[in-house]
């Protein structure tokens, strides 16, 4: 599967203070990215993001002081710069989605756009290419 999912990256970073996006596979590579992302800084990002997400399930336990047996199921992770944000989130079934943004974004909407993403994402992953009905067989 070759889809280019680029322009619904492009799409979410319509929020005032999004700056790039990019969509990851489980393994570090790079699924897509927003137009004002270089493929090669896109693919070393991709490669720290499935890092930083297998680091974040590692440590989930860390937050786990009510006794359970169960371990916490990873939801997100947050990294803070002084010039900004990096979100990262499941996009579904081996794959993650990273968002960057400015200080000043408002967290609670680019979580919100995210996870709108993730669900219009999940649909084109999982819908077959259609064909053209004029072409025979």
């Amino acid at each position: 599967m070759n889809y280019d999912l680029s322009w619904m990256l492009d799409s979410a970073l319509e929020l005032p203070e999004a700056q790039h996006a990019i969509l990851v596979s489980a393994d570090g590579l790079l699924m897509a990215r927003s137009r004002e992302v270089g493929r090669d800084h896109a693919d070393t990002v991709a490669a720290a993001m499935s890092g930083m997400q297998s680091l974040s399930r590692t440590v989930s336990d860390f937050c786990n002081n009510n006794g359970s047996a169960r371990r916490p199921q990873w939801r997100q992770t947050l990294v803070e710069f002084d010039h900004g944000w990096v979100f990262l989130i499941s996009a579904g079934e081996g794959a993650y989605l990273a968002v960057s943004a400015s200080p000043d974004v408002d967290m609670a909407e680019i979580s919100f756009r995210m996870q709108q993403l993730v669900g219009q994402l999940g649909k084109a992953l999982t819908s077959p290419p259609r064909e053209r009905a004029d072409i025979q067989p």
